[in-house]
């Protein structure tokens, strides 16, 4: 056997340990939403059944939790984005030597534990709705939506920010130059070539706060949310609807995977045919008649 066998054969079990071990759990509890037994069981296999999927259609704490981490998720989102839009555009308005501290204040929630800034999140409101009256704000969904988008748009803001790098300052310049006033330049100009990093931010702002559990735990208060169910019912004990519902989500997430990868190519091919009838067109003015 050479040294390129080995490598190979070396390459190929790394890859086949790391497949195993990432997708292995998610096989077995596929397999266990439609098995029969009442505790999560992929072998031995007795029967098929879509019973769990109608017992998970069935859970209303279930439901309920699911739909207020959509709707947290979306908050979050319309929260989330524009700070970091706002925080990206400060840090490229600031000054160089300032940059640094201005950096490490944004980015510190970031590198703070989830427990402290729900904790942090749930005092400071308290206080606050206090002293101004303002008792309808002391709301678990509320504060879920503030303390998870204290961090958040941190992550926004870094994936703007890169994007951000990348912009050509003459753009702007030469639109001043021809009379658009910065409204116009940032709606204009600046928004759709931030319009990829935006839309990349706003969905792992959704899958941030989706999955979110140490500051949702402490921020929700009496209130629940998806993961926080979730976990109750593991400490309980955990059965096959469980499983039928991380079926559901990873089938949703892979069928939204597709389709914009689909829609992505599409786009591509419209805009490569466009730019061939163009160069075609402009071949063909220039070409002596």
């Amino acid at each position: 056997m050479t040294a390129k066998h080995v490598i190979t054969f070396s390459t190929w079990f790394y890859l086949g340990i790391f497949f195993l071990y990432l997708f292995g759990p998610l096989a077995v509890m596929g397999v266990t939403a439609f098995n029969t037994p009442s505790y999560p069981q992929a072998f031995p296999f007795e029967a098929f059944t879509w019973h769990w999927f109608a017992v998970l259609s069935e859970d209303k704490d279930v439901l309920y939790g699911f739909t207020n981490s959509i709707k947290i998720g979306v908050l979050v989102v319309c929260l989330s984005v524009p700070l970091g839009l706002a925080g990206a555009l400060v840090m490229q308005m600031v000054y160089s030597r300032a940059r640094s501290l201005y950096y490490l204040v944004v980015v510190s929630p970031v590198l703070t534990p989830g427990v402290i800034i729900g904790i942090s999140t749930v005092i400071f409101w308290r206080d606050f709705t206090t002293l101004t009256g303002m008792r309808f704000m002391y709301d678990g969904t509320v504060l879920v939506v503030l303390g998870q988008s204290s961090f958040i748009a941190a992550y926004c803001m870094l994936i703007i920010l890169a994007r951000l790098q990348r912009f050509d300052r003459g753009l702007q310049e030469a639109a001043l130059d021809l009379g658009a006033s910065h409204t116009q330049v940032f709606f204009h100009i600046l928004l759709p070539f931030l319009r990829p990093a935006m839309l990349s931010a706003a969905v792992l702002a959704f899958l941030s706060s989706f999955e979110n559990y140490n500051t949702t735990t402490i921020a929700i208060l009496a209130d629940k949310t998806l993961t926080t169910v979730l976990a109750g019912r593991v400490r309980q004990g955990s059965t096959p609807a469980i499983s039928a519902l991380a079926v559901v989500i990873i089938s949703v997430t892979v069928i939204a995977a597709i389709l914009y990868e689909v829609l992505r190519r599409r786009d591509d091919a419209r805009k490569a045919i466009q730019l061939r009838n163009a160069a075609t067109a402009e071949a063909m003015e220039l070409s002596p008649a």
